[in-house]
C-alpha cells in the first residue's frame, strides 16, 4: 500500500517544497494552504492519509482546535505537528490528542523524512489490527446464523441482544450439530470481553481427575506426576470467556466446586492454599436436557440455576428445512473456494433428498455431506451419487456396486474416501485403471490417492 500524507501548510513555498519532496518519494499526497481546505479534503473527497503533517497555527485557526473538533486522532492516521513557535503548553496538548510527534521549524529533511516513515508504519500497523479486528467480528456475529426461518431470526435477535448484556453466566442447549460452539463465539466476540481470552473445555473429553486439574490448575507435587504449577483453565479465562461444552457430563463434585469458583470468582488450585480471584464470563453448552439430568439427581439444581442466568435453544435442522437453500448455497460456495471446484448447478433431485431427510447429525452432517460432494465433483454439477442419506435411494443404490458410509460422525472425510478407494480396489481385484473408471477418476488421480493413504501395498 503508498503512502499517503495530507500537508497543512500556510506557507506556499514550504508546502509545495515538501508535496514535491514526497510525491518524488512515490508518496501520494495531497496539500491543503488552511484548515478550511483540509476540512474540504476530509469532507468532500474522502481521504484517508496515513500521516498528517501540519503547522500549527494558520490563518484561519488552530490546527490543535481542528483535531479536537474531529474526536481526536483517528485509528490508522497520524498526526505531526510543525510549529515555528510551540509552547510547552500545545506540545502536552497535541500528545493528548494523539499526536504522533511535535516538531519546532526549522526540521532538517533527513529527520522529518524518518519521523514521517515512523509514523506511516504505525498508522498501517493499526489498520491492518483495525481490518483483522473487523474480519474476526465478521466471522463471529450473528449473521453466521444464515436463514430466513422464524427460529433463526428469533435466534439471530437473540445473539445480537446477549452481545451487548455483560453476562456472568449462560447455558446454551441444542442437540449434536446445531452450532453451539459457534454460537458461544459468537457471544464472545460481539460482546464487552472480545479482547478477553476465549478459553474451551469439552467436559466429556477428558477423564474425571483431569477435568478437575484441566479447569481449577493445580501445584507442583500435588498429584504424581505433577511437577510444576499448571494454571488451569479458569485462571486463563480471567478478563475473558470459559467455554464448557459438554456441561453435563461433569461430576457431581466438580460440579460443586465449580459452583462455589462461580459464586465467589475465586478458587484455589489443586494443592494450593492461596485463592486466587478471577472475573470470567461462563458459557456452558449441552446437548443434554439438564433439567432432566437434574430431577435424575446427575445434574447440581444450584449450578443449574446459577448458570442458567439466560437459556439460548438451537434450533434443530428439521424444524428449519427452509433454511436448507441459504445453507447448501453457502457451503458449496466456501468449498468451491477452499477445493478450486466450480459446483453450480444442484438438480431437483438433489433438493428433494435434502428436503425429505430429517437431518439427526444437523447442520454438522449437512456441512460434512457438502464437502465430501463439493470435492468429489467432476463439472459443474452436484455429483447426488455422493449424497447416501440413510434411508434414501440414491443412484449408487440402484445396483450390486453401493458403497455405503455411516454419516453419524463416526468416520472423518479422509477415513470416507480411504474407506471408497479401498473398496474400488476390492471391487476390481486391485486394478488400478478399472478402479478409477468405475470412481470416474483419471488414472493418475487414483494413483495419486492410493499413495496419500499408504494403500500401495
Amino acid at each position: 500500500m503508498r503512502n499517503s500524507l495530507l500537508i497543512i501548510e500556510d506557507e506556499v513555498l514550504l508546502g509545495e517544497e515538501l508535496a514535491r519532496r514526497y510525491r518524488h518519494l512515490d508518496w501520494e499526497v495531497w496539500l491543503a494552504k488552511n484548515l478550511e481546505e483540509a476540512h474540504h479534503f476530509y469532507q468532500k473527497q474522502e481521504i484517508e492519509p496515513l500521516v498528517v503533517l501540519s503547522d500549527m497555527n494558520l490563518p484561519d485557526g488552530s490546527a490543535l482546535d481542528f483535531l479536537e473538533k474531529m474526536g481526536g486522532r483517528q485509528p490508522g492516521c497520524e498526526w505531526i505537528f510543525l510549529t515555528g513557535y510551540g509552547s510547552v503548553p500545545d506540545s502536552v496538548r497535541a500528545l493528548r490528542l494523539g499526536a504522533y510527534e511535535f516538531l519546532e521549524k526549522p526540521c532538517s529533511p533527513d529527520r522529518l523524512q524518518l519521523v514521517l516513515e515512523s509514523a506511516a508504519r504505525s498508522a498501517q500497523a493499526q489498520r491492518r489490527l483495525a481490518f483483522e479486528t473487523s474480519q474476526r467480528h465478521n466471522r463471529f456475529s450473528p449473521d453466521v446464523f444464515v436463514g430466513k426461518s422464524p427460529q433463526v431470526c428469533r435466534l439471530r435477535q437473540l445473539l445480537s441482544r446477549l452481545a451487548q448484556i455483560p453476562f456472568s453466566s449462560l447455558v446454551i442447549l441444542g442437540e449434536t450439530g446445531t452450532g453451539k460452539g459457534l454460537a458461544a463465539r459468537v457471544l464472545h466476540s460481539s460482546g464487552p470481553r472480545s479482547q478477553g481470552p476465549w478459553v474451551e473445555l469439552n467436559c466429556a473429553a477428558l477423564p474425571k481427575d483431569m477435568v478437575e486439574a484441566e479447569l481449577f490448575g493445580y501445584e507442583a507435587g500435588a498429584f504424581t506426576g505433577a511437577k510444576g504449577r499448571h494454571h488451569g483453565l479458569l485462571e486463563q479465562a480471567d478478563g475473558g470467556t470459559l467455554f464448557l461444552d459438554e456441561i453435563g457430563e461433569l461430576d457431581l463434585g466438580i460440579q460443586a466446586k465449580l459452583l462455589k469458583a462461580v459464586e465467589d470468582k475465586r478458587f484455589r488450585r489443586l494443592g494450593g492454599e492461596r485463592e486466587i480471584q478471577v472475573d470470567v464470563q461462563i458459557i456452558a453448552a449441552s446437548n443434554r436436557n439438564l433439567e432432566h439430568l437434574v430431577e435424575e439427581g446427575l445434574f447440581r439444581s444450584d449450578l443449574y440455576h446459577r448458570l442458567s442466568v439466560f437459556l439460548v435453544e438451537m434450533p434443530p435442522l428439521r424444524d428449519r428445512k427452509e433454511d436448507l437453500e441459504s445453507l447448501v448455497h453457502l457451503f458449496v460456495t466456501e468449498f468451491n473456494a477452499k477445493a478450486d471446484r466450480r459446483v453450480k448447478i444442484i438438480p431437483e433431485t438433489v433438493w428433494k433428498q435434502f428436503e425429505n431427510y430429517h437431518w439427526p447429525g444437523n447442520i454438522r452432517e449437512l456441512r460434512n455431506l457438502i464437502e465430501r460432494c463439493v470435492l468429489l465433483a467432476e463439472d459443474d454439477h452436484f455429483p447426488s451419487q455422493w449424497i447416501q442419506l440413510p434411508g434414501q435411494h440414491s443412484p449408487l443404490e440402484t445396483n450390486e456396486n453401493a458403497i455405503t458410509l455411516p454419516l453419524d460422525g463416526s468416520l472423518s472425510l479422509e477415513e470416507m474416501e480411504r474407506k471408497i478407494i479401498e473398496t474400488a480396489l476390492a471391487r476390481t481385484e486391485g486394478n488400478v485403471t478399472a478402479a478409477a473408471r468405475l470412481l470416474k477418476a483419471s488414472r493418475e488421480t487414483l494413483r495419486y490417492r492410493i499413495q496419500k493413504h499408504k494403500l500401495s501395498d
